[in-house]
């Protein structure tokens, strides 16, 4: 069979994909990016907001009507909150819980051997407890290494316990091997992922920190970047790790939803605004360099526009990096989805907007500081227009005139200027 893939929402979801696709090709079977010629159409959904629902659904749809003869095998958060609701959808064959996720590739082995269609299963959270190991492989130059699944914090506005269950994790020894096989595979760098990332060690008894010691030592990689966690997770252990370690690469991505105490709470969050800032000063002071990137959510219910400005404050004061914002999404079956004093659209879109704007002066400013200095960039794979990407260790991203040549490979350059585009041009150091 030709299969093609389709990884909507997290760099967990990526690497679950990735993971899957290479069962298929293990079984005989071709990948394909042209989904005209494909006999299976494999989607991994997200449902982080009611915009990624409609993503799914307008997806799906579009790949029935390129190709009404394919099989569509649908899972991911999405799948596992609504499975009913896509199987709804024209051109679904088969729907797969979360928990089920690793049977993806038997599952529809076994539906096309049939000849049948239409296979749905479902599971409570409750009843979400297999870890399906899941790492990417020949996909780009950075290889995504999933270290846990689940969340118990049960954040207001969040459905993804609901989606995903509770917090567990694989052995260190497991996911040493793993990393092992990442660099044999020619990868030289590591994101490591999860759903709280952080709260690594519930099932094993082990910690995130013992995690991150034991990745250190793995030979071949040669750099490592925490894709996210949270603030109250983010001790001054893990933080000495990363400092001290060359492999350890100076950026962390740490959400905070609100810069409001108030708002805060009301979204059941662990930590305060002292408590957050007091964690960002600790990561500049062992890492001057760093990039910070924060997550926060505009328009949350019976956020005020005093509040918001303090969120907006706050944040401007702190200068990180970058903004990922989110208008707030009511997610059914979530507090947050039945508190009073809904924002209004008009006045979400509105600081949304605020927020991206003050996103791109962080993110210039933070570019602009490093002109004229020197760093070592990894270089990606993919050309653009002539051009190359790659991230130096502080994930500032650069460009330079296409060369195949390049691809995976590390490179001292100089930083010259930002781009009206944004990105850093440089040039090499001999």
């Amino acid at each position: 069979m030709k299969v093609s893939f389709h990884t909507l929402g997290c760099k967990l979801n990526f690497s679950e994909t990735s993971t899957i696709a290479r069962e298929f090709i293990e079984g005989g079977h071709e990948r394909t990016e042209r989904v005209q010629e494909a006999d299976v159409c494999v989607v991994n959904t997200c449902s982080v907001t009611e915009h990624a629902d409609k993503k799914c659904r307008n997806l799906i749809r579009r790949l029935h009507k390129l190709n009404p003869s394919a099989i569509i095998a649908v899972t991911g958060c999405y799948a596992q909150l609504k499975p009913q609701e896509i199987a709804a959808i024209e051109g679904v064959d088969i729907v797969l819980s979360n928990n089920d996720k690793g049977d993806l590739y038997r599952k529809v082995a076994e539906l096309g051997a049939k000849g049948t269609r239409q296979e749905v299963t479902s599971c409570t959270t409750e009843e979400i407890t297999r870890f399906f190991a899941a790492f990417s492989s020949g996909d780009r130059t950075r290889a995504f290494l999933k270290v846990q699944d689940g969340c118990d914090y049960c954040c207001s506005y969040c459905t993804i316990h609901n989606a995903r269950g509770s917090s567990r994790n694989m052995p260190i020894a497991d996911l040493v091997r793993e990393a092992e096989a990442i660099a044999a595979g020619g990868h030289t760098e590591i994101v490591i992922t999860g759903v709280n990332t952080g709260d690594f060690g519930r099932t094993t008894g082990e910690s995130f920190a013992d995690l991150l010691r034991a990745l250190d030592k793995v030979e071949g990689i040669e750099r490592y970047r925490i894709s996210s966690i949270e603030p109250n997770l983010l001790t001054d252990e893990i933080i000495d790790i990363c400092a001290s370690s060359p492999k350890f690469q100076p950026h962390f991505h740490i959400p905070i939803q609100s810069g409001c105490d108030r708002v805060l709470g009301a979204m059941r969050r662990r930590y305060t605004t002292a408590m957050f800032e007091a964690r960002i000063e600790a990561v500049r002071r062992a890492m001057p360099d760093a990039f910070i990137g924060i997550d926060v959510i505009a328009g949350f219910p019976g956020e005020s526009d005093e509040e918001f400005e303090q969120t907006y404050n706050f944040l401007e004061r702190l200068a990180p990096a970058y903004l990922h914002v989110f208008p707030f999404s009511a997610r059914a079956n979530t507090p947050a989805a039945a508190m009073k004093n809904k924002v209004q659209d008009s006045v979400k879109t509105a600081r949304a907007a605020r927020l991206e704007a003050l996103c791109e002066r962080l993110h210039r400013n933070f570019y602009e500081k490093y002109v004229g200095t020197e760093a070592t960039v990894l270089w990606e794979s993919s050309p653009k227009a002539g051009q190359m990407v790659g991230f130096t260790e502080n994930y500032i991203k650069v460009k330079m005139p296409f060369d195949r040549e390049r691809i995976n490979k590390t490179m001292r350059v100089r930083l010259l200027q930002v781009d009206k585009g944004g990105e850093m041009l440089v040039e090499e150091i001999f």
